[in-house]
């Protein structure tokens, strides 16, 4: 009797389907010219607006991200009739080109450095509704550093607290400028100008034309209160006098509109919400007694040492606002 060789059953790792892996190798100069599409691709929010920011053809754009996911193994965005949206994976692949463009970008700055010259990029964030205030000098610190640093082209973004903070520690940014509300000791900071926020109520409000005189602290609680979502001045004031938060905003144009809808009372710049006082939408609330101030300060990074670029526009921005601050009123 002839007896057959059957082979073994396969075992459970060999029936799993295998997964297509990543033929990423060294990174070329092509591999970041393809993450810096990405990039550009995911914050203009699709194949079509990058068009414009890349100068190059939608059907270029589009190819250029199929060519990334194919060089990566991974599908890092789903478009179609729904839009356009990262997966899972095209997140943290967004997250990491962030990072590695920082440090490229960063290696070209230091290499400047050695040979005692400024080129290349400089990233920089403001908190939104400073050009209104007329402390702020960040206009003519600009001026000083173009005159120094003419051949470094200057990027510069509005953005969150929170977000400036975390783009200058991992070198996203290079210089930030936001209010002063914590310290932390991997940042530099720099006292800058201060701004006053006062309290403001909408035309629709039953505050606005009210007699304010007997409102404080305390008797604020009973309205309904808009704050910013994040950790801020105006954050650890509403949390220290407990007021009675009902809306979320962002930025400051947001609370404003919270504002003009007459449902809730909050904090604005006074020298951003003058406009809205004058054409009688807003009203500021008891500005005597129930107001703050912010204390604008410049950031740096600690470690590793700022570039020569970012050194020289904090220095500009120190510069100006010491110069304001001795000017004849």
């Amino acid at each position: 009797m002839q007896v057959k060789n059957t082979p073994p059953p396969p075992s459970p790792a060999a029936e799993r389907p295998t997964k297509n892996r990543a033929i990423l190798g060294q990174l070329s100069d092509m591999d970041l010219r393809l993450l810096q599409v990405f990039k550009t691709v995911v914050e203009c929010g699709g194949m079509s607006a990058a068009e414009l920011e890349l100068n190059i053809g939608t059907s270029t754009v589009s190819r250029h991200v199929k060519d990334l996911e194919t060089r990566l193994g991974l599908v890092l965005c789903r478009r179609g009739r729904a839009g356009f949206a990262l997966t899972q994976e095209g997140q943290r692949v967004y997250d990491e080109t962030l990072r590695l463009l920082a440090a490229v970008d960063g290696f070209r700055s230091s290499v400047d450095d050695i040979h005692h010259r400024m080129g290349g990029q400089l990233e920089l964030a403001l908190f939104d509704k400073t050009a209104s205030n007329p402390a702020s000098r960040i206009h003519e610190a600009i001026a000083l550093f173009t005159e120094q640093a003419p051949d470094v082209n200057l990027v510069l973004r509005v953005a969150s607290i929170n977000t400036i903070e975390r783009g200058i520690m991992d070198g996203s940014l290079q210089v930030g400028v936001i209010p002063a509300h914590r310290s932390s000791p991997s940042l530099m900071y720099a006292d800058l100008f201060n701004e006053k926020m006062l309290l403001y109520c909408g035309a629709r409000h039953p505050l606005f034309g009210a007699e304010h005189s007997g409102l404080d602290w305390d008797s604020l609680r009973r309205w309904h209160f808009a704050g910013l979502g994040y950790h801020s001045p105006n954050m650890e004031l509403s949390h220290q006098a407990r007021l009675s938060r009902r809306a979320t905003g962002f930025d400051q144009e947001a609370i404003a509109t919270l504002i003009l809808s007459g449902r809730f009372l909050g904090f604005l710049p006074d020298h951003y919400a003058e406009p809205f006082e004058r054409q009688g939408l807003m009203q500021a609330v008891q500005p005597d007694a129930l107001h703050y101030e912010c204390q604008f300060v410049s950031l740096l990074r600690r470690s590793p040492q700022p570039g020569r670029a970012a050194q020289l526009f904090h220095d500009c921005l120190v510069q100006a606002h010491a110069k304001a601050a001795v000017a004849p009123t």
